[in-house]
């Protein structure tokens, strides 16, 4: 999975970017795809997500805090596993960018391309990780 440092994130808004460990743009993160009780992050927390690519550009989905901004700040809080609503609306969305960027080329009968098919196995797998 991706991982990162949240830029900045604004609560009121309910959106903020994280700054990609790889070094790629800046990735969207709308509230949510926060854990279950974040309802906001600090500047610098270190996060793990998922990628999905939109009309508007990449944006994070199934965001974990791993880490907390500073050594001296409290503990971030444990990622709980998600709600069973919560998990199906994941799958609804997943299943949405599925229909749209895998089955198009299945159906005429080649595979995704390999950037394409990195990232939706990246996202099987960290939905895979909360099914279990």
């Amino acid at each position: 999975m991706p991982s990162g440092r949240v830029k900045w994130f604004d609560a009121e808004k309910g959106f903020g970017f994280v700054s990609r460990d790889d070094g790629g743009k800046d990735v969207f993160v709308h509230r949510d795809a926060l854990p279950e009780g974040v309802e906001e992050l600090a500047k610098g927390t270190k996060v793990e997500y998922s990628i999905i690519d939109t009309r508007r550009g990449v944006q994070a989905m199934g965001l974990h805090v791993l880490a907390a901004p500073q050594a001296g700040a409290p503990a971030a809080p444990e990622t709980p596993k998600r709600s069973p609503e919560e998990l199906n609306s994941l799958l609804q969305d997943l299943i949405g960018v599925l229909e749209q960027q895998v089955m198009p080329p299945l159906a005429r009968g080649r595979r995704p391309d390999r950037k394409t098919g990195a990232k939706i196995a990246e996202l099987l797998r960290a939905v895979a990780s909360d099914l279990e």
